[in-house]
This record gives C-alpha cells, sequence and structure tokens, in this order.
C-alpha cells in the first residue's frame, strides 16, 4: 500500500493517483491545485485527468520516476466546433477510431508545444485522417500558428470538446471495458503502444496502433463515465476559480480600504495639530490685532504720501499728451517759397544736365543762354527762400524735438514701426479720459475715508478725557471703528494697486502704439527742418558762387598760364638734357661741367614736377566747379584737356613725359613690358609701360580710373597701392603708369629671405582684406592675386597691388601643361609686369595668352591659387579673389610645409595644427566663399581679438637687421656701380 502523500505538491514530480473506476494506482501529475482537499491531475502513462482527493495521491519511489509512456497528439489544423452535442462528440471518436485502427500510421509532426503536445498530420496511404474527420462535422478546420517547439498551446473554448481538456476520469481514448488491453501496470505498462518512429525526409513518424490496444469498444461510451461527467468536474472547476478570484479581489479591496481608513486618520492628525496650532495663534494675534492692524494702515499711508510726491503722469500717458501738444501747436510747415525754389532748381539741375552732354559748340552757347536765364530766376527765387527761412526758428525747434524724442525713448526705448493713425491718437485720448477719471474717483475716496478716520481719533480723544464733562455712550464713538477702518484699508490699498501694479497688455499697447505716432510726428517734422536746412545751405552757396560767377565766364587763363610756364621749363630740361648728352659724347670731357649741369637738370625736373603739382591743382578746382555750375568749361575750353582729366578721376596728366624722367631700365623685371625706376620728389617711383592702340587707351584710363577713385576714399586706410600718375607717349602708342616702388617688399621675397611670423602674417592679410574689400565696394575685381602683387610694408602694412589695366578680369582657359614648369621670383613683381623669367618667357611667349602668363604666378610650389571656377574658365568674382586671399593666408601660416590637396587642388587644412580663429577663416575662405565678404573677412575674430604683446625674439630682429643692412649695402653698391658705369663710357667716348 503507497504511503499517502501529506507534504505540499509539486507540479512537476510524478505522483501515483487512484483512479476512481478500477480504484488501481496509476503514475500522475498534479495539474492544478484546486483547493486544500482537490487536485486535478493528469495520468501520465494514459494521458486522462481527474479530479482527486489529496488522501488519494501518494509518494511513489525513486525508480518510477521516468517519462511518461502517453504522448498527446493532436490532429493539425484542426478544433472541435464550439456548439457540438455529446451524441455528435461520441460519433466523431468512434470514427476516428475506425480510421486507425490496426493501421500504420504516418505522422508528420508539424509542431510541439510547451505542455508536450504534438501537433502532426497523419495520414494513412492517400488518405488524410484529418481531413476525413473534417469532411464527417466532426471537427473544422481552424488556422495554427507554425512555431517552433517553445510555442504555447492556445486555449481553447470552454464549450470546445478536445481531448486534451477533458478532464475526464477515464483513459484519453474511451471506455475501459477491455481490462485485457489495459494491464494496470505496477511501475511498467504491459500493453502500452509500440511505436514505429522512422526518419524519412518528408515522410514523416509511422506510428502503429496495435489491435490488441485499440478496440473498436474502446471508442464506445459503455459506461455511465461519460462526457456529462466531465463537464460537471469542468464546471466545478471553474465555480472554484470564479470564487477563488472573488475571493482575491475582496481580499485586495479591503486591503485598500485599510489602507484609506489609516491615511485618514493621518490626515486627520494633522489637520487636529494644525487646527491647535491656528488656535494659539490666533489668541496670540488677538491680543495685538488693533495695534498690528494700525501699524499696517500707517505704514501704507506712508508709501502713498511717498507715491503722490514722485509724478505718475507717465502711467497714464500725460509726458505724450504733452509732446503732443508740443508737435500741434508749434509745428513747422513748408516754407512758402520752398516748393517754387524746388521747380527752379530742377529745371536748372536740367539745364546744367543738357550742357554737360552737349558736343557741339553752337548749340552749347543756346543752352548756355537759356541756363543763364533761369539762374537769374533760380537767384531771386534762392533770395526769397533765404529770407523767409531767416525768420523761423530752426535750430531752437530742432533742440526742442531732439530734447523731446530723447526724454521719451529714455522712458519707452525703442519704438516699433507703423502708419500714422489717427484712431489710435483717439483711442488713447479716450483712454486717458477713462484712467484719469477712475484714478480721481479712487484718490478722492481715499482721502474721504482718512478724514472719516481722522474725525474718529479726535472724538475718540473726547471720549477718553475724563476732564470733558460731556458723557458720550460707546455705541456713539467705539462701535463705527471696524467699518472706518476697513473702508480706509480698502481706499488706500486700492489706490496703491492703481499706482504700483504694472499695467495689463492692452494699456502697455495703447501708450506703446501712442508712442510710436508721437516718435514718427516728431522723426517727420526733424526730416523736413534737415531738408529746410540743407536747401537753405545749397541757396546759401548758390547766391555766393552767383556773386562771382554771374554774367561772366570763370577762369581759365590761369591754368593756361602754368601750361605756358611747364612747356617752357620741359623745353629748357631737353635742351640741358642734350647739351649733357653732348658732353659726355665729347673728346674734351669736363666732369665738372657735367656736374654743373646735371644739378640743373634736377633743379629743372623739380620745377617740372611742382608745376603738374599746381597743374593738377588747377585742374581739381576746375573740375568741382564742371560739378557744380559751369559744365559748359569742356566744351568751351577743349585745349586744357580738362575732360580727360574728369574722365580719369584727376589721375591723367598731358603735361609729363617719359624722357624728361632720369630713368633706370628695370631689366630683371622688364620680362614683357617696360618698366623703369625713377625718382620724383626724394620718391622712389616706378614707370609701367602699356602698348596701347586706340580702344585699349581708353579702357587703360577708364579702369585705372576706377581703381584711383576706389583709394582715393580712403587713401592710406584702402589697403591698395597708389597710383600716381598716368600720361601717354607723344611718340609711341604708349601709356605710362607711375606708382610708388617697394624693393623686395612683395610676400615672395620677404618669405624668401626672412619670413613673416603668425603676428605679422595676421597685420599685413588684414590690410590685404582692406584692400580686396574697397575693390570690390566699387565693383573692381582684381581677379590675380598672388604673392608678387601683395606687399608687406614694414612687415605690418599689408596692400594689393595694381593689376593689368589693358585686359578684362575673363580668364583663358589655363595650359594643362604649366605645371611642367617651375618659377622663381624677381624682386619686385606685380600682376602688370610679374611675367616669366626671361628664360622662360622666350620658350613660350609665342603660344601663351597674357591671362595664361598670369596664371604662372597663381601658384606657390604645389598650391594653385587660382579657384576651381576659374579653372572651368568662368569668370572672375570676388569669390575667386577671397580663394586666392585664402590660399596666401594658408601658405603664410604654414610657411614651408607640405600641401595636400584634393581632386579639385583645393588644399586640406586639417592637415595643418593652427590656431582655432584662423582656421575657421580658412574654412570659410576655401570651402565656402559663396556666403564670404571681404568685409566679413576683415570682422574675423583671428584679427579683431587682441594679441598679447608678443614676446621678442633677438635672433629674429638680429636675423631681420642683418638682412635690412646687407640690402641697403647692395643697393648702396648698385648706385655706385652705375655711376662708375657712366662715367667709364662717357670717357671711352
Amino acid at each position: 500500500m503507497p504511503i499517502q502523500f501529506l507534504g505540499i505538491l509539486i507540479q512537476k514530480k510524478i505522483y501515483g493517483g487512484l483512479f476512481s473506476e478500477d480504484k488501481c494506482w496509476y503514475r500522475c501529475k498534479v495539474l492544478k491545485i484546486i483547493s486544500d482537499e482537490k487536485c486535478l491531475v493528469r495520468y501520465i502513462d494514459y494521458g486522462n485527468t481527474e479530479i482527486l482527493n489529496r488522501s488519494d495521491i501518494v509518494e511513489i519511489p525513486l525508480d518510477l520516476q521516468f517519462s511518461s509512456v502517453a504522448k498527446k497528439y493532436r490532429l493539425w489544423g484542426l478544433q472541435i466546433p464550439s456548439g457540438q452535442e455529446v451524441t455528435q462528440f461520441d460519433q466523431g471518436r468512434t470514427f476516428l477510431g475506425s480510421l486507425i485502427f490496426e493501421k500504420e500510421i504516418k505522422m508528420r509532426i508539424k509542431a510541439t508545444y510547451q505542455d508536450g503536445t504534438v501537433i502532426a498530420q497523419a495520414e494513412y496511404g492517400s488518405v488524410d485522417i484529418g481531413e476525413e474527420v473534417a469532411k464527417k462535422g466532426f471537427a473544422e478546420k481552424c488556422k495554427l500558428t507554425s512555431s517552433t517547439n517553445t510555442c504555447e498551446e492556445k486555449k481553447s473554448d470552454p464549450g470546445q470538446l478536445v481531448l486534451r481538456n477533458l478532464k475526464s476520469p477515464i483513459p484519453s481514448w474511451g471506455h475501459r471495458s477491455n481490462q485485457s488491453a489495459f494491464t494496470r501496470p505496477k511501475g511498467r505498462l504491459s500493453g502500452r503502444m509500440t511505436l514505429d518512429l522512422k526518419n524519412e525526409n518528408d515522410a514523416g513518424n509511422h506510428v502503429t496502433f496495435p489491435k490488441e490496444n485499440l478496440a473498436v469498444g474502446d471508442f464506445n461510451l459503455g459506461s455511465n463515465v461519460s462526457l456529462a461527467k466531465i463537464k460537471q468536474d469542468q464546471k466545478l472547476i471553474e465555480e472554484n476559480e470564479r470564487l477563488k478570484t472573488e475571493k482575491e479581489v475582496l481580499l485586495e479591496s479591503y486591503k485598500v480600504l485599510e489602507s484609506k481608513v489609516e491615511q485618514t486618520a493621518q490626515e486627520l492628525q494633522q489637520e487636529k495639530a494644525t487646527t491647535m496650532d491656528l488656535t494659539k495663534h490666533l489668541e496670540s494675534t488677538l491680543k495685538t490685532h488693533v495695534g498690528t492692524r494700525m501699524e499696517n494702515l500707517a505704514a501704507k499711508v506712508e508709501i502713498l504720501k511717498e507715491i503722490r510726491r514722485v509724478n505718475i503722469s507717465v502711467r497714464f500717458g500725460n509726458d505724450l499728451s504733452d509732446a503732443m501738444q508740443v508737435l500741434d501747436e508749434e509745428c513747422f510747415t513748408t516754407p512758402a517759397s520752398l516748393p517754387e525754389l524746388e521747380r527752379i532748381w530742377a529745371e536748372y539741375s536740367l539745364a546744367q544736365e543738357n550742357i554737360q552732354t552737349c558736343e557741339n559748340v553752337s548749340e552749347g552757347n543756346i543752352l548756355i543762354a537759356k541756363r543763364n536765364e533761369v539762374q537769374q530766376k533760380l537767384n531771386m527765387a534762392v533770395e526769397v527762400f533765404i529770407l523767409e527761412v531767416d525768420e523761423l526758428p530752426l535750430n531752437k525747434r530742432l533742440k526742442t524735438l531732439q530734447d523731446l524724442s530723447t526724454s521719451l525713448e529714455a522712458v519707452y526705448g525703442q519704438a516699433k514701426e507703423g502708419t500714422n493713425s489717427e484712431e489710435t491718437l483717439k483711442k488713447f485720448y479716450d483712454w486717458k479720459c477713462d484712467k484719469r477719471e477712475e484714478f480721481t474717483n479712487v484718490r478722492s475716496e481715499t482721502e474721504v475715508s482718512l478724514q472719516r478716520l481722522v474725525a474718529w481719533f479726535q472724538n475718540t480723544v473726547k471720549a477718553f478725557d475724563l476732564s470733558v464733562e460731556e458723557s458720550r455712550t460707546s455705541e456713539d464713538t467705539i462701535s463705527s471703528l471696524d467699518e472706518i477702518l476697513e473702508k480706509t484699508e480698502s481706499s488706500v490699498c486700492k489706490e496703491l494697486e492703481i499706482s504700483l501694479v504694472e499695467q495689463g497688455d492692452a494699456d502697455k499697447e495703447i501708450i506703446l502704439n501712442t508712442y510710436s505716432q508721437v516718435l514718427q510726428k516728431i522723426r517727420s517734422e526733424e526730416r523736413l527742418i534737415a531738408a529746410i536746412q540743407s536747401k537753405y545751405e545749397d541757396s546759401i552757396e548758390f547766391k555766393k558762387q552767383i556773386i562771382e560767377c554771374l554774367n561772366k565766364n570763370p577762369n581759365v587763363d590761369h591754368l593756361l598760364s602754368i601750361k605756358k610756364t611747364l612747356k617752357n621749363l620741359k623745353a629748357r630740361l631737353r635742351w640741358k638734357l642734350v647739351e649733357k648728352n653732348n658732353l659726355e659724347e665729347s673728346d674734351d670731357y669736363d666732369g665738372s661741367e657735367i656736374e654743373k649741369i646735371k644739378q640743373e637738370i634736377a633743379q629743372l625736373r623739380n620745377s617740372v614736377f611742382q608745376e603738374i603739382y599746381r597743374e593738377q591743382e588747377e585742374y581739381e578746382k576746375l573740375n568741382s566747379l564742371v560739378q557744380k555750375w559751369f559744365p559748359e568749361l569742356p566744351l568751351l575750353y577743349p585745349e586744357i584737356g580738362l575732360l580727360k582729366y574728369m574722365n580719369s578721376g584727376g589721375l591723367l596728366t598731358m603735361s609729363l613725359e617719359r624722357d624728361l624722367l632720369d630713368a633706370e631700365p628695370m631689366k630683371e623685371l622688364s620680362s614683357k613690358r617696360p618698366l623703369v625706376c625713377s625718382e620724383v620728389n626724394g620718391q622712389i617711383i616706378l614707370l609701367k609701360g602699356y602698348s596701347v592702340d586706340v580702344d585699349t587707351e581708353a579702357r587703360v584710363i577708364q579702369r585705372a580710373a576706377a581703381y584711383h577713385r576706389a583709394w582715393r576714399k580712403a587713401k592710406e586706410e584702402s589697403g591698395l597701392l597708389p597710383l600716381i600718375f598716368l600720361f601717354l607717349c607723344k611718340s609711341d602708342p604708349m601709356a605710362y603708369l607711375m606708382v610708388p616702388y617697394y624693393p623686395r617688399a612683395n610676400l615672395s621675397a620677404v618669405q624668401a629671405s626672412v619670413p613673416l611670423t603668425s603676428e605679422e602674417a595676421l597685420k599685413v592679410m588684414k590690410g590685404v582684406a582692406q584692400g580686396l574689400h574697397t575693390l570690390h565696394k566699387a565693383d573692381i575685381i582684381h581677379g590675380s592675386l598672388h604673392q608678387n602683387n601683395v606687399f608687406a610694408l614694414n612687415r605690418e602694412q599689408g596692400i594689393v597691388g595694381d593689376f593689368d589695366f589693358t585686359k578684362s578680369v575673363e580668364p583663358d582657359y589655363f595650359p594643362k601643361w604649366l605645371h611642367l614648369f617651375t618659377f622663381s621670383s624677381a624682386v619686385y613683381e606685380d600682376f602688370s609686369f610679374s611675367t616669366f623669367l626671361l628664360t622662360f618667357y622666350c620658350l613660350s611667349s609665342s603660344f601663351l595668352t597674357s591671362s595664361q602668363r598670369a596664371s604662372v604666378n597663381m601658384v606657390i610650389g604645389d598650391l594653385s591659387l587660382i579657384s576651381p571656377e576659374l579653372k572651368m574658365g568662368k569668370p572672375a568674382s570676388p569669390s575667386s579673389d577671397l580663394y586666392a586671399y585664402g590660399c596666401l593666408l594658408l601658405w603664410l601660416s604654414v610657411q614651408n610645409q607640405k600641401f595636400e590637396t584634393n581632386e579639385d587642388g583645393i588644399p586640406k587644412v586639417d592637415q595643418f595644427h593652427l590656431d582655432h580663429n584662423v582656421k575657421s577663416l580658412l574654412y570659410s575662405l576655401i570651402y565656402c566663399r559663396s556666403s564670404m565678404t571681404a568685409e566679413q573677412v576683415l570682422n574675423a575674430e583671428c584679427f579683431l581679438v587682441p594679441k598679447g604683446k608678443s614676446t621678442p625674439n633677438p635672433e629674429k630682429d638680429t636675423e631681420y637687421t642683418q638682412y635690412k643692412e646687407k640690402e641697403e649695402l647692395k643697393m648702396e653698391n648698385l648706385d655706385k656701380y652705375k655711376e662708375k658705369t657712366r662715367n667709364d663710357e662717357a670717357n671711352s667716348d
């Protein structure tokens, strides 16, 4: 007899269970503990389930703890219909038994659930067992997920009569009447099924159901233990589960209610403690209530007094009302004579323009006569206007408006833009009246309340004065105190709120809109006064000039006199030059005589240049007269060349000639065009020669004039190389440009000798950026910025050199073979004359265009200064100038380090360790040029951040000093050599 199990049941453990029908013991597993007395078990060697008492479950020996014999199969793709009757279910089970009775069934395993249930497709020959059962209507098809061996079986509806869910007290194949087929096991199963499992690709597993184990009678419900008992057990289980669930819900509700009760008790205790504290506080405060209340009221009244002493007109826009009153009462209107003056002045300007564009002298005289008539009218209109304006207090009114706008801006700040609207002003006046009325009522109410309080105090004094015989009841004097105090406090607080609390958004909007309107009116009147004053100044100037120039032409005799003097001086200079040459070529060479003539020649040259400067000053005066009063001067006096002077921007001179200068040819720099060096008024200059024709001459003058105008606006601050003179050669088709000479100051020469430090490089490149900004602002594109036409003056001031004024900046296509040649820089090269070395010039001049020659200078070692768009044939632009600038800055920053470039030839900046601000600027210049301008470069952080005082470098300073002394010695020796050469040539002659 097995030992009854009295401990805790473990679901995974195998026990012995007393089967209710035959009262025999079979191996089982506990599926569910229903109550303390009932458990649901499964007989693992048969597959059926049953509800047993705890007393019917016992421990079994370890040698019986082996795997179950029965396996649970389910036909793949089938399920029991939910509404199937018991009779139909029994018929279906009998039909299934007839299909597998004494047959070798091939099982195709589809899946295995976690509880061990095998989902399989059963076949006998070509017959699909599941399909046959479904055809008879005993089951219906369903969708089963093809899952792994770990998938869980879906829970079926309670109504479905699925064998695996039946809590039947009999084995799963039916009634156990055939006892021979099911011998009761005592640790083994004598009549268990034999399984023939074959692993055949897709043939599946073959399961044989032998006759002795599967009799037809096994599928008949031949006993009283039937589906009805199964349903009854199922109902008991479900009822038990429902009651258990209700118990758990009630228990949870009990815990929640218990927690709420505890929380409420704690809150009640806290509230009780708070109430006690409040009671104690009230008891203590009541003792000093009257004194505290009076003290608070007195403090508020004191604040109110201070507020009333301060002007609060701003809160109600009184300052705006006063400003509008000032604008309306003393508003300036346009002078009556101004419209007529402007009409006549416009007529006069048109007459001047007609004279300026006239090219025929006869027609010009007619236009001048008409202009003079209009001039007379304008003179009279000017006089009337001046008299009228003299009577107007313009300066006083302007000062009033400026003070008014300053005071309003100090209160309201920046005004928002808006249009003039009378509706805005009307809305402001209505709002102001309402606010003023409200404030007046509140202030009156405050004063009345305080007077009542003062009167109460006076009566109270009598009530408590023992010397007063008149009797008063306490009700007459004391009873009204609470009401008086309440009213007084309310009135005082209301006035304080109006005075101190910030205005609402609606009030602010009304005030700011009105302020905007007032400020617009002030600005409008200021503009009118400024226009009147400007026209007044023009009228005064016109009247002053007209007195001198009316009815007579301006005098050009002084200019002609200067030209005559210049002509005589140049003739004398030429004669002296001839004398000098004759003496030098004569046999009886007299050194003292020649030296005397040289001194005379030097004096004559100085006199010539002094007269040229006087001539330029006179031209400038005449140019000013042409621009303002007498546009007819170039037409009436074509011989003085005033129009050419004006077109050249004051750069062109007709009095200077090449042979008047003591010029030394710069052979090392004249690889393409003649370049000579000379000295003018103590300044060393270079003369650049341009071969010109009729079209080229006009183009050179036009482009040089544009460059010169750009320089003249800022001069030394422009960052550009200045142009001194432009003159044309009378004997040859040549144009000469005179510029300052800076020996070995270009970047190429500086870096080859004593390279710039990082701080010096930034100073120089800031000046270069200023030069590009000056050019771009004047719509001028340099087009060929490189190391030979950027100069570092005194190693700290960078300037941009001029370019070839004979050509446009439209680039030719650059030859692909240019990179095969290596170039060296000369002593001084800019774009106009910095061409190739003489040897390379001889090699390439026959098949290179001027742009292609210039492109050779646009290379520094492996670094090309030509932007990608120029290489593709696109025109030069400010962006291409900035690209060249960025490459120069990179070159100066890294000096002799090797450059890496991408496939487009753009240098890579990441490879170098540079200052963060410098690297950021280089990124913008080289990679993001489309969004950069020269002005933005000037404002870059690396130029704006003040650098600390650099530590002196004695070695660097010594090196630079030695280099400078060496260069000066070389120049001195060069001058001595030239002088000796001249003397030798004279002696040999």
